[in-house]
């Protein structure tokens, strides 16, 4: 079986950019390659072209490409033609694109295409209840409709995307994000830094940021030494058109609370592994995602987790066992459970373990392979 994927990003040294999207792309590529799945990357959007070999998959960078009317359809009819031309060449069997900005529509491959949802503009404009461009809308609506099969990492997003694509609920599978927990170890969980309290991700309105002053003020009025660190890049805001979010949620800090609170931008993966295994706990106040990248991957590091509880939340941990989930709005619910886990140790110790148990239970890629392999099998008969 040979599996192709069409994706805008992917972890590697010569992509200047890559989020959770590539992020489980990756995971998902370098295991099918170990099960002896043939695997094509194509990135596009790229800088300049170039194909290549590396850990036993292939890598195909599409340039962008400058046109003076109508990129939106060119570009789209250029990733078909070499996309397909490659296909035949080697024999892909099937497709693998996101639902993201519907890079799909327009497109006919000669192989059937599945579509991932990740998280489209459509899927996050209703979350968020936020107007959505008519364009884009179009253009996800026409990529869904070119797909022959469908996954979804959690029950929650693939229900909802279906309900606003017109989707039968019955056609998308179900399948969580994996990770390769040899990657994710920490020996001395008992070991960190008393009352630091950790943030991942991007600094955006939709990742709840802006409850993160009020609920660690709260906690500071009970735990004085708290520290709040929060990694990850910087964004705009949609609602105010600030360049940046950060200097938004800054100014609602409480002065003095501010003095504790350190904001260190984007850093390599492996020192973000350095501020896990140092975090007292995680806190992901999220308000839109598909799964939550971070979420897991603190889990999997037997970090104790205070996570939103909507939707999607509900199928990464078991609330009050394997972490605690509260809705980010509530600041004194989210603030008490923060507490309970800065001043509880053995608390703490046990909701930590018990998180990497639920990950190895439930996002173990070898796992989950097994399970996408399968699918694809299916609809490729």
């Amino acid at each position: 079986m040979h599996i192709a994927f069409l994706t805008p990003e992917y972890p590697h040294s010569k992509i200047k950019h890559s989020g959770g999207l590539g992020t489980s792309i990756k995971n998902l590529v370098v295991a099918l390659v170990a099960k002896g799945v043939k695997v094509t990357v194509f990135v596009y959007g790229q800088p300049k072209s170039e194909v290549f070999e590396e850990n036993e998959i292939v890598f195909h960078f599409i340039s962008d490409k400058k046109y003076r009317l109508g990129k939106w359809f060119f570009y789209r009819k250029h990733l078909q033609n070499y996309i397909n031309s490659v296909v035949k060449k080697e024999k892909i069997d099937l497709i693998e694109a996101p639902d993201w900005t519907g890079v799909t529509a327009f497109i006919n491959f000669t192989v059937p295409l599945v579509i991932r949802f990740h998280g489209s503009d459509t899927y996050f404009c209703h979350i968020e209840k936020r107007k959505q461009k008519f364009k884009n809308r179009l253009f996800e609506t026409l990529a869904v409709r070119k797909a022959k099969g469908f996954i979804a990492p959690t029950k929650y997003a693939g229900e909802v995307s279906a309900e606003l694509f017109g989707l039968h609920k019955e056609k998308i599978k179900t399948i969580h994000y994996g990770l390769d927990l040899t990657q994710f170890n920490n020996e001395y969980p008992e070991s960190f830094e008393k009352g630091l309290v950790l943030y991942i991700g991007t600094i955006i309105r939709k990742k709840g940021v802006f409850e993160l002053p009020e609920i660690f003020h709260k906690v500071r009025n009970q735990f004085p030494e708290a520290q709040l660190v929060l990694i990850g890049g910087d964004s705009g805001d949609v609602a105010t058109g600030n360049k940046s979010t950060w200097e938004l949620v800054k100014q609602q800090f409480y002065e003095k609370d501010l003095e504790q609170v350190s904001y260190s931008g984007k850093m390599p993966y492996a020192e973000v592994q350095d501020y896990i295994k140092k975090a007292n706990a995680c806190v992901f106040p999220t308000y839109a995602e598909t799964l939550g990248m971070v979420t897991i991957e603190s889990m999997a590091m037997k970090k104790a987790v205070v996570n939103s509880n909507i939707g999607w939340a509900q199928e990464l941990m078991q609330d009050g066992k394997s972490g605690f989930l509260v809705h980010p709005a509530n600041h004194e619910v989210f603030a008490q459970k923060i507490i309970t886990l800065l001043s509880d140790t053995d608390c703490n110790a046990k909701m930590g373990n018990e998180a990497r148990l639920y990950v190895e239970e439930h996002f173990d890629i070898t796992k989950k392979v097994a399970e996408n392999i399968n699918y694809y099998q299916h609809l490729i008969k």
